[in-house]
C-alpha cells in the first residue's frame, strides 16, 4: 500500500522519528495506526453509552444541572489515571 502525505504531515512524523522513540518512519506510523485502531475499536464498542451519557448530560444541562468546571477538570483527570493504569505497560 502507498500513502502519500502531505509535507507539513511528513515534516511532523520526521521531528517525531528524530526525538522519540522511534527508529524509522514506519516504526513510527505502524504505532500511530495501532493506537488510533485502538482508539476506533473503544469508541465503537462504547457507542452507545457515549450516547446515552451525552444525551443524559443535555438532558441535565436543559434542567439547569451544570456541573462546575473544576469539577468537570477533576473528573477527567481521575478518568484519565484510570486509563493510563490500564495500559499495558511496554
Amino acid at each position: 500500500m502507498e500513502i502519500r502525505l502531505r509535507p507539513e504531515l511528513e515534516a511532523l512524523i520526521r521531528q517525531d522519528v528524530q526525538r522519540g522513540p522511534y527508529q524509522t518512519v514506519n516504526e513510527f506510523v505502524e504505532h500511530a495506526v495501532a493506537m488510533l485502531h485502538e482508539q476506533e475499536t473503544w469508541l465503537a464498542e462504547h457507542r452507545n453509552e457515549i450516547a446515552t451519557q451525552i444525551d443524559e448530560g443535555y438532558a441535565a444541562a436543559q434542567r439547569g444541572e451544570l456541573v462546575e468546571p473544576d469539577q468537570v477538570r477533576s473528573r477527567l483527570n481521575e478518568l484519565k489515571r484510570s486509563r493510563l493504569d490500564e495500559q499495558p505497560r511496554g
